[in-house]
């Protein structure tokens, strides 16, 4: 059966393009216009999903923080926009890639199949980056089999990463849900925990990556 993707946007122009594109690589697509619209599907179906920002109805966000309470399917942002603050924004909502109009239909395809093509792994219990292993129900962490004892922020910012397995993550959203807002709750201090953990890792550090302007990233082998 051909995955499914949900593509919500406006520009009927634009979105012929990209349900064209998107049927000839193999894809089955639905295509929504209206935010309020989108509101009401359900992602369950769906592979991954194609969202413009701004729709009539509801904004690309609050369709976003709606379908992030209810799945973790696959989110590709699609946004005139190009400033960090959106940026930022999108991937604290929980979106996985974000591609700023205009672009060539071509290009969004090369994003979904890429996406796709990433590991159920990461929405495991389990997740592996070279010699790296993190057991999130455990909350084990080992490096070519040998434990790495860490704290419990420590644990909890690579647990973060790890279940957003290759993407980025902003630095304000492990902030706000990782770091004690009335302890540690700075960037400056989530920095310090991640050279921290980076040192602890030892060559399982090499995996957790800087993405500049927005925050961290837990990498897959052959990316870092």
């Amino acid at each position: 059966m051909a995955p499914r993707v949900l593509l919500v946007e406006d520009d009927a122009s634009l979105g012929q393009q990209v349900v064209e594109r998107l049927r000839a690589a193999g894809f089955e697509p639905t295509w929504v216009r209206d935010g309020r619209e989108a509101l009401e599907v359900s992602p369950e179906p769906f592979s991954l999903l194609v969202l413009d920002l701004m729709l009539p109805g509801a904004h690309g966000f609050d369709v976003l923080k709606k379908l992030r309470s209810a799945s973790d399917v696959p989110v590709l942002v699609l946004s005139a926009r190009n400033d960090t603050h959106d940026k930022v924004r999108a991937l604290e909502l929980g979106a996985d890639d974000y591609v700023t109009k205009p672009f060539w239909p071509e290009e969004l395809v090369a994003r979904v199949l890429a996406r796709l093509r990433r590991p159920a792994l990461q929405r495991s219990d389990l997740v592996e980056a070279g010699e790296l292993a993190i057991d999130l129900h455990a909350r084990r962490v080992t490096v070519a089999g040998e434990e790495v004892a860490l704290t419990r922020v420590e644990f909890d910012l690579l647990a973060a990463l790890a279940r957003r397995f290759g993407s980025a993550v902003s630095r304000v959203w492990l902030v706000e849900h990782v770091l004690d807002p009335d302890r540690e709750g700075t960037e400056r201090t989530l920095d310090v925990h991640v050279s921290r953990l980076r040192k602890k890792l030892g060559t399982g550090g090499r995996f957790l990556s800087t993405v500049w302007g927005v925050g961290y990233r837990l990498e897959r082998p052959g990316h870092p």
